[in-house]
């Protein structure tokens, strides 16, 4: 696309000119002219920068006249507007007939359009806003080109009708634009308007005027180099490749420039869009911009723009403004973002550049044009890159195809000359920014120091910039610093700066130092000059040893023009391709390998090989070899036994296969996301809720890679994943492992739309999105940026960040990267808390994970490459990069690419014939590829199997590959090496060929028994002796096998660097290494060695790590760290020889050294560790490090090591291409003999025992060899200020920008979230990046709550660690649907009474109440949770527990107590961390609502007991005061409703459930919502009032019941007490209000609920019985909702006959006979439904903390009421750690005492000075009873025949002692007694029903103790007295005690005493 226009005339537009010509002079009164030839030469102008324009962006009315002009003296012209017709409007945005034009206004209106008019949208400089709609004839407008526009005008007024405006001077008068410059269409008429789908009018795409921005419009998201010249772009090429730019030859491509490139690609057309323009179809392209998309011009031919519009007067050039933007593409801070985000800003079609890179630059041509030589390139070999400067740039004319003009320059001086915003908030005015004459000194300096083979970088420039703004400004940078900001800052201490007037002179004397590397010009009024100087200087050949001219014009009002061109043929080729974008570079490829240019390539190598063609040479070769295969090849190295299996196949013993597993690393990993996820979930915004969730799906996105698709799935298919997701059941099949791999291409959309689906029919499920290899793809989705042809682009974007993936609230993205950079940008979605890093391996030196590897990556590589004491990991083929120089020189039409992959495939070839005996082809190859070709072929030999390495050849570009594939396998047939490696080309889209030969010895080595099998995966390439090609713009997570050995990187595009795809390259390499080589170990150890976890057969990565380096290479003499001999042999003849010297370097010593260099120079002893940490690399810094230990060198035998193979150490030459002799280059080369001529005896000893080890044994030690580009290498190896290789302050992506060059360098210490902060502050997208318009979205923060990201090094097993995650995910969902319940049998169920009497109705619903109060009621205790506790004894058992030992040993007296793990089911109770949909209602957080209203009321009744009234407060919802009567709507509370006995509603739960509690405010089960089935119920919750607004904070929807504050310090007794007088007191409320409504008393419902808050779930057991009364019967257990039980026991016939009813305890170890009785009569505990009325007389204890119930039970017994137990109902109950009785702790009262209390210390004698308590009395009575009760009863100590007798009360006098308790109310019901003999008495608070007549009945032993208790010791002699308990009891003054309570805690006091 080179200008057509430039220097030659054509009739068409000479005409056309001499119209514009003439139509102007006919308009101007005052001033010439343009001339017609300068319009035809110098037609460029440029527009002035958005940068140094500030925010010109939308005003397309403020041009700067004088600006643009060639002829800056040129006076401004003010037009003058005519005076409007008098009486008519003049109101912008209305015609002058007073109709209005806008747009808005008529949008709707119908609109008449004469035919062949459109509809278009005129800007008034007076309304920006608007749109003034008029009908202009559509001959007067441009064609989609821009072209055949007619001049002149004609148009209609849409608002008055007026008709035929023939000038557009009129008819702007007409509809008001009120001009302040001359009217003309091209600037005033915008846009075309169009119909949307609606009918409304609106703004459509921009009218194409000629030579406008809008040629092809694209946006490339490609690569930014940054290279100096690297653009930040992708180049002109992108989207529409073919379509010609007006004023350009239609066929070069604008990126490519390279002569010759004249092209058959068609036009390609935008796609249109569905928009109709005015009812018609549209003629022009729809633009694909809009509002703040950007979009970039088409770049025309270097140098020129095409402008072929009507000219201005006053100006030399037109050039039209635009309102469209610039592009993603940009360079950094090109265009600003930070201060045009969101905004559109002016267009520039850039000269010369290509893509989008660029245009934001003033250029403002001066003088006469420069025109540019023609043959150029052919003379100066390379085309010169002009990098615009400071100023003005004059325009070029010419053979303009062979120079490059690029604004980087431009963008980093403008950029480097707006001070940070840092420094900017300080009131930073007086530091004034870099000057132009410093920077460009600085740039000399720079070029000026750089070496021969260096390339600038825009960002070595940028820091040079900042550190010398920062020096210069050091103290007020400090001030700023520290002090605040100050209205008036200090002014400065300026230094002198340079002046324009020295600025030449100081930089010739800095040139003059370089060699004539930089050439200064200095010019006296233009840079034209100074570039015609520079073409002169370069056609006379003058500057052959100058790479850069700088061009400095210091003339112009002390204003500087510069330019800076690069003339070195190394650099320009490099700079030139890098503006190419990575689909341009391919098209040329193709081009150049499509035309035939390549041809000339394969001439010259023929032409250097002195034998002749190399293709005759092979078929020579061919023919004297046919029938027999190469006799080096067959020559086995040395003689050895194989083991043969079986059937009598060799088997390998060396090499064992890895086992499979999930490494430690990957665990912590899994752990660390899971707890990520975790804390999503603990949030308080709700975003996650884990609890609603049953089980975990998943889905995998990656790449359109069909060998990472395969390499997935396996991965998935074998990691157990599936099953342990109860996914799949066993044996999963690998189409069902497939199901949940997607591949991002076209077929994608289809299978994603079925998984959203999925997610949105199942709610319960969470399903895990993960996109691995997500720096992959970042392209937005955004319409009408790309062409629409291709459905792929933007397919992750359209997918993954679709909105019902962002709203689904069970669907977690996880993004798993090794390259996060492009996701870490200012607009990310991801939050910095929601990131998860690889952990490092060590810390302070300890090894944090054992793990018997060590992984291998680049920090890794780049460590043992500079530690210098062995041949590097990392190196460069010097002779390589020579021959690939010179040839660029000779052929520089052709791309590097071509030329390097041409000069790579010769050398393979070359050296596969050298190896196969034409050793005369050594010459012809460097010794690297030599070197890989030996070991390639001799490493089957060394293996009884025929095991061998794997050679990776990356070559990016596809067409190459296939060229490249075709000559390997060539050459090897014609060398009859078919069956010893295999050629393997890969792409990603397809899958992997492998000849049948290679596919049965891989069967046989893997067992594989499957006909059909072919391998799918590199992994199962393992061993396959083969050059791999590997292909593809980038590579997309594939994993390579152990057996990958060579590394071979040289044909990487090295041009165009950003800091991932460098990584991602190098990432290929990555490998684990064997942590523990033994030393000094024989052979037979390395056949045990553990092989430790490598991907190849475990769950890891997506790239498995890939092998051990198997020799020392070479390096050049620059580099080499170690002495090179050179070899004296001569050039052997042998090839045989040739084949086993190779194989003595190779397998000769055996060196792993993971840390350091893995392969020393053979020394006398190992080399010491891997280096230090200083030498940590850049990318690396979060990489895991390898073990520091010094690796060993396993030797077979004890003599001096062997000497290296010299020959492959010999110094090199590089090869020049004029092929040197043959005797010279065989020295160099990787001669033969040299081993054999310089190995001593032992070594020789050596080479035989180590020859028959296989490769693979030394696979998992050693990791491969690299070979890089020397551009890339040198990168690597070089460190900036930070101590990072340079690698790592590349852009991190091509699809990020940086925010300021004013940015810090990354440090050497940072950790991977301090480097995802860095590129979090100071990146942000491009325009083309799917996350450049999240901002935008309204949210503060713009993070997506359930987005994560993982990143780690490349291979290091990302793939297991979140194929693990999903399992112990898994694992916990079902974990939160489990909980533990307490599992204990029944206790003392062989002390039950074997009576006579069973309740015989096995099949009774409920029971019969005749029949049940004939069962005799059941005194023992059978709750497991009160073993601990003492017996009660009634008359039946006296005997049998005469036996009953210790229930537990005293040291198991705090065991934990038994549990099962159960899942809750549907019907189970929740605490507060569940929120499902159906209860968010009933818990009181529907999102739809505030939290719920609630009002206090106070309740008060009297009780006599405690001798006055009790208060207590309800805390009523708004929502449940239905369940209570008040005495008007808001008043007084009067009672709390109750139903009728008679109610038979199956809609609600009759009984009031009360729930005590304290301290489990979060842990409590007191959401009963599912528990009963949505069933009406009423709860409440019994709280104590210093726990009152933490309860109601978490449950705001739940009536409370808030106890006194005098029972703050109570225990449970207190609760249930107050709990059952208040619904007594409530009861006799109810029947009197409901009396008068004509209610029976005796029909009000009288039961209520008293229920533990621990219990969870209920169950029913369903007995069968065989006969109506038989004894046989089987049964089983069912969960069901407590609805279910509490209405089936409410149905129970005359239930309102028993007191108390309750259900068992549920065990998995419940017998068949206890639910065999359908009903008990005995005790109940935890869930009680109570009978107020009957039980009105008895009461709960308050005092009480422990065993209150059984208490309880026990007095409603004796008061002859029933109490019924239903044993086919049980209840779970729940272990919950917090709260309950637990939160009574018993402390001292002295606060520093830290000595622990023991139950001993709870009493102690009155009036001593014992340490007091802060304790409850009552609590301290009833623990020290549990445990020392013995030293008040010795005698009850295990006698179980003679109980201790406790009167009207039950205390736990622990499991040693049994009690006998009788009630002394008359008419009770008590055991009988007359035969029983009691070893104590137990008087509690006794009241006045037990008297002396009522002790006298019993019987005590002889020295039986008594114990009495009361509140004070008044009243315990008082009760002494009243007893008359001295005539029995004997006291002393030394037994009398009390609860170590001090006297205002009112302790309880005891007196014992012995009977007489």
């Amino acid at each position: 696309m080179g200008n057509s226009y430039a220097g030659q005339l054509k009739s068409t537009r000479f005409e056309e000119v001499l119209h514009n010509s003439i139509e102007a002079s006919l308009r101007s009164n005052t001033l010439v002219p343009r001339p017609i030839f300068s319009q035809l030469y110098l037609e460029a102008e440029q527009q002035l920068s958005s940068l140094e324009g500030g925010s010109r962006v939308d005003n397309e009315e403020e041009e700067e006249e004088g600006e643009g002009g060639l002829e800056p003296s040129s006076p401004p012209n003010a037009y003058q507007l005519p005076p409007p017709p008098e009486g008519c409007c003049t109101t912008d945005g209305f015609c002058q007939a007073g109709k209005d034009l806008r747009l808005v206004s008529i949008s709707n209106e119908p609109i008449e359009v004469p035919a062949g008019f459109l509809l278009v949208g005129a800007k008034s400089p007076s309304l920006p806003d608007h749109l003034l709609v008029c009908a202009v004839d559509k001959r007067f407008l441009p064609d989609d080109n821009g072209h055949n526009a007619l001049l002149g005008f004609s148009g209609n007024c849409v608002g008055c009708g007026k008709k035929g405006f023939c000038y557009f001077t009129e008819f702007s008068n007409h509809i008001n634009l009120k001009l302040t410059t001359q009217p003309k269409k091209q600037k005033h008429l915008k846009y075309y308007l169009v119909r949307n789908a609606q009918g409304a009018l609106t703004k459509g795409p921009l009218i194409c005027w000629k030579g406008s921005e809008f040629r092809s419009r694209q946006n490339s998201n490609t690569n930014s180099a940054s290279l100096f010249p690297l653009l930040e772009s992708s180049g002109s090429l992108t989207a529409f490749p073919g379509e010609p730019a007006p004023g350009m030859n239609s066929g070069v491509p604008v990126g490519a420039q390279l002569a010759g490139t004249a092209s058959d690609h068609p036009s390609v057309t935008t796609a249109t869009s569905p928009a109709v323009f005015n009812g018609k179809d549209s003629p022009k392209h729809p633009q694909l911009a809009k509002n703040s998309l950007s979009v970039l011009p088409r770049p025309s031919a270097l140098g020129i723009l095409p402008n072929s519009g009507p000219p201005k007067k006053r100006h030399k050039g037109w050039s039209p403004e635009s309102k469209s933007t610039t592009d993603g593409g940009f360079p950094q801070g090109a265009g600003n973002r930070a201060k045009h985000e969101g905004t559109s800003m002016p267009c520039v079609p850039q000269p010369g550049l290509v893509g989008p890179a660029s245009a934001t630059f003033p250029l403002v041509a001066s003088g006469e044009p420069v025109s540019v030589p023609d043959n150029l390139l052919k003379i100066c070999k390379a085309k010169p890159v002009i990098f615009k400067g400071h100023g003005n740039f004059p325009y070029l004319c010419g053979n303009l195809n062979d120079v490059v003009i690029s604004p980087l320059l431009y963008t980093c001086y403008q950029n480097s000359q707006s001070l940070s915003r840092a420094y900017e908030q300080h009131g930073a005015s007086t530091m004034q920014p870099i000057s132009e004459e410093t920077q460009l000194l600085l740039t000399v300096y720079y070029l000026v120091q750089l070496a021969a083979d260096q390339v600038p970088l825009m960002e070595d420039l940028e820091q040079i910039f900042l550190r010398s703004w920062r020096e210069s400004h050091l103290t007020e940078i400090r001030q700023y610093q520290q002090a605040p900001p100050q209205p008036f800052p200090p002014a400065t201490s300026a230094t002198a700066p340079v002046t324009s007037a020295q600025l030449p002179w100081l930089a010739g004397l800095a040139a003059s130092s370089c060699n004539d590397s930089v050439h200064v010009i200095e010019c006296a009024y233009s840079l034209a000059e100074g570039l015609s100087e520079m073409f002169r200087l370069l056609i006379e050949g003058k500057l052959s040893k100058t790479n850069y001219v700088v061009i400095i014009c210091a003339c112009r009002n002390a204003a500087i023009d510069s330019c800076i061109a690069v003339t070195g043929k190394y650099q320009a080729r490099i700079l030139s391709e890098s503006l190419l974008s990575p689909a341009e570079y391919q098209r040329e490829v193709h081009y150049e390998l499509v035309t035939g240019k390549v041809d000339s390539l394969g001439a010259f190598f023929n032409s250097l090989c002195p034998e002749g063609d190399i293709d005759i040479l092979l078929d020579k070769f061919h023919q004297e070899n046919q029938g027999h295969v190469s006799s080096s090849l067959t020559a086995s190295s040395a003689k050895k036994t194989a083991v043969l299996d079986a059937s009598g196949a060799p088997v390998c013993t060396s090499y064992h296969p890895e086992p499979r597993g999930v490494r430690p690393f990957q665990l912590a990993v899994a752990q660390k996301l899971l707890s990520h996820v975790c804390s999503i979930a603990d949030s308080s915004t709700q975003n996650l809720d884990l609890g609603s969730f049953e089980k975990v799906d998943f889905l995998i996105c990656i790449p359109p890679s069909e060998v990472t698709y395969q390499q997935t799935v396996f991965h998935v298919w074998h990691s157990g994943v599936l099953q342990e997701l109860g996914l799949e059941k066993e044996p999963v099949t690998k189409q069902r492992a497939e199901q949940h791999v997607l591949k991002l291409d076209t077929e994608a959309q289809a299978r994603f739309k079925a998984f959203l689906q999925n997610s949105f029919q199942n709610p319960h499920t969470l399903f895990v999105l993960i996109h691995d290899h997500a720096h992959w793809d970042l392209v937005s989705a955004v319409p009408n940026i790309y062409s629409q042809s291709d459905p792929s682009v933007g397919l992750v974007d359209r997918l993954l960040n679709c909105r019902e993936v962002k709203e689904a609230p069970n669907i977690v993205t996880l993004h798993v990267t090794s390259f996060p950079y492009a996701l870490q940008t200012q607009h990310t979605l991801i939050s910095p808390y929601n990131e998860i890093h690889w952990p490092i391996a060590y810390s302070n030196g300890v090894d944090l994970y054992h793990e018997s590897k060590k992984y291998f990556g680049l920090s890794e590589f780049i460590d043992s490459t500079l530690s210098g004491h062995s041949l590097p990991l990392l190196r460069y083929d010097s002779s390589f990069e020579a021959m690939v120089t010179a040839l660029g020189k000779r052929f520089p039409r052709l791309h590097s690419a071509v030329i390097r992959t041409f000069v790579l495939v010769q050398h393979y070839a070359a050296a596969m014939m050298a190896v196969s005996g034409i050793p005369q082809m050594k010459n012809h190859t460097s010794v690297e590829t030599l070197e890989i070709t030996q070991n390639l072929l001799n490493s089957p030999k060394q293996c009884p199997c025929g095991h061998g390495l794997m050679v990776l050849l990356r070559v990016p570009c596809s067409p190459l590959a296939a060229v490249a594939y075709e000559r390997l396998a060539h050459v090897r047939a014609r060398l009859a090496l078919e069956e010893h490696f295999e050629i393997i080309l890969s792409h990603p889209s397809s899958g992997i060929t492998v000849g049948n030969h290679f596919v049965k010895q891989l069967k046989m080595w893997q067992k594989i028994e499957d006909a059909e099998w072919r391998p799918q995966t590199y992994l199962e390439l393992e061993g396959l002796p083969c050059i791999l090609i590997f292909s593809g713009m980038d590579p997309h997570g594939e994993s390579l096998p152990r057996s990958l050995r060579y590394c071979d990187l040289r044909l990487i595009n090295s041009s165009c660097l950003a800091r991932t795809s460098l990584e991602q390259e190098l990432g290929l390499a990555a490998y684990f290494v064997s942590n523990d080589v033994p030393l000094e170990k024989g052979a037979k150890n390395e056949a045990l060695e553990s092989d430790g976890e490598k991907l190849s057969s475990t769950d890891e990565d997506e790239e498995a790590g890939t092998e051990g380096c198997f020799e020392a290479g070479s390096t050049s003499e620059k580099r080499g760290p170690v002495k090179r001999e050179r070899s004296h042999s001569h050039d052997s003849a042998s090839s045989s020889l040739s084949s086993k010297a190779s194989g003595s370097v190779l397998y000769g010593e055996s060196l792993a050294q993971p840390s350091g260099p893995p392969q020393g120079e053979l020394s006398r002893s190992p080399p010491p560790g891997g280096p230090a940490e200083e030498g940590r690399p850049p990318g690396e810094i979060q990489r895991l490090r390898v073990s520091q230990g010094p690796m060993v060198i396993s030797r077979h035998s004890p003599g001096p090591a062997p000497q290296p193979d010299s020959s492959l150490r010999t110094s090199r030459r590089n090869l020049q291409v004029p092929a040197a002799p043959s005797s010279q280059l065989s020295s160099s080369s990787s001669s033969s003999s040299g081993s054999s001529s310089t190995c001593t005896v032992p070594a020789a000893n050596v080479l035989v025992l180590q020859a028959s080890q296989c490769s693979m044994a030394k696979a998992c030690r050693q990791p491969p060899i690299v070979f890089l580009p020397k551009l890339v290498y040198d990168m690597l190896m070089s460190t900036d200020s930070s101590g990072l290789p340079k690698s790592t302050s590349l852009l991190p992506s091509p699809s990020v920008m940086w925010t300021s060059s004013f940015r810090p360098l990354l440090s050497k210490m940072m950790t991977s979230t301090e480097q995802s902060l860095y590129y979090r502050q100071w990146t942000v997208p491009r325009p083309s990046h799917m996350d450049y318009g999240n901002r935008a979205e309204g949210r503060v923060d713009g993070f997506h709550p359930r987005r994560l990201l993982l990143s780690g090094p490349p291979q290091i097993g990302k793939t297991g660690a979140y194929l693990q995650f999903l399992s112990i995910l898994s694992r916990m969902l079902i974990r939160l649907t489990e909980v533990d319940v307490y599992d204990e049998e029944e206790i003392n169920t062989s002390l039950q009474e074997e009576s006579d009497w069973r309740y015989l109705q096995l099949t009774d619903p409920w029971p019969d109440l005749e029949l049940f109060q004939k069962m005799p009621f059941d005194y023992t205790i059978h709750d497991p949770k009160y073993e601990d506790a003492s017996l009660i004894c009634s008359h039946h058992q006296s005997i049998k527990i005469e036996d009953r030992g210790t229930s537990r040993k005293p040291e198991d007296l705090y065991v934990r107590r038994q549990t099962a793990r159960m899942r809750l089911s549907k019907y189970a109770a929740y605490n507060t961390y569940h929120h499902c949909e159906q209860c968010h209602q009933y818990m009181g957080i529907h999102p739809h609502y505030q939290l719920y209203e609630s009002t206090l009321h106070a309740f008060a009744f009297s009780y006599s007991m405690l001798g006055e009234e009790i208060q207590l407060h309800f805390i009523i919802p708004k929502s449940k005061e239905h369940h209570f009567v008040f005495s008007q709507p808001g008043g007084q509370l009067e009672s709390m409703r109750l139903p009728l006995v008679t109610d038979k509603s199956h809609e609600h739960i009759k009984s009031p459930t009360f729930t005590p509690t304290t301290g489990r405010h979060e842990h409590g089960l007191f959401n009963l919502y599912h528990a009963m089935d949505g069933a009406n119920h009423l709860h409440v919750l019994v709280v104590k009032e210093y726990e009152m607004a933490i309860y109601k904070k978490y449950w705001p929807n739940h009536i409370m019941l808030v106890l006194p504050s005098i029972f703050n310090s109570a225990g449970v007794g207190a609760a249930h007490f107050l709990i059952k007088e208040l619904c007594y007191h409530n009861l006799e409320l109810e029947r009197n209000r409901q009396e008068e409504l004509g209610v029976k008393p005796q029909d009000i419902w009288p039961f209520i609920v008293i229920s533990d808050d621990s219990c969870v779930m209920w169950n029913a057991s369903d007995v069968e019985c065989a006969g109506e009364r038989s004894r046989e019967f089987s049964w089983s257990e069912r969960n069901v909702s407590l609805k279910h039980i509490m209405q089936h026991i409410e149905a129970s016939p005359d239930i309102t006959h028993y007191a108390l009813i309750g259900m068992r305890k549920w065990s998995s170890k419940t017998r068949g006979r206890e639910v065999q009785e359908p009903f008990s009569r005995c005790h109940v505990h935890d869930f009680l439904i109570l009978n107020v009325d009957l039980t009105q007389n008895v009461q709960y204890n308050q005092n009480r903390f422990t065993c209150d119930d059984i208490d309880f039970n026990l007095r409603v017994h004796s008061a002859g009421l029933l109490l019924c137990r239903f044993n086919r109902f049980s209840v779970m109950k729940k272990q919950i750690a917090v709260g309950g009785h637990r939160s009574f702790h018993i402390t001292s009262k002295v606060s520093d005492s830290s000595v622990a209390i023991v139950p001993s210390q709870y009493i102690c004698a009155p009036d001593s000075k014992h340490t007091f308590l802060a304790a409850p009395a009552q609590l301290l009575l009833e623990k020290f009873l549990q445990y020392h009760s013995h030293r008040f009863f010795p005698l009850s100590l295990k006698n179980h025949g003679h109980p201790v007798l406790s009167v009207d009360c039950y205390l736990n006098l622990g499991p040693q002692i049994s009690v006998c308790y009788v009630s002394s109310r008359p008419h009770s019901l008590n055991i009988s007694c007359s035969d029983m003999t009691f070893s104590g008495l137990l008087l509690y608070l006794c009241d006045s029903f037990v008297g002396a007549s009522f002790l006298k009945q019993f019987h005590f032993l002889k020295g039986a103790t008594l114990c009495v208790i009361c509140q004070d010791r008044n009243s315990l002699r008082q009760t002494v007295a009243r007893l008359e308990l001295e005539d029995e009891w004997q006291f002393r003054l030394r037994d009398e005690f009390q609860t170590a309570n001090a006297k205002e805690d009112r302790p309880l006091f005891f007196l014992t005493g012995r009977h007489i």
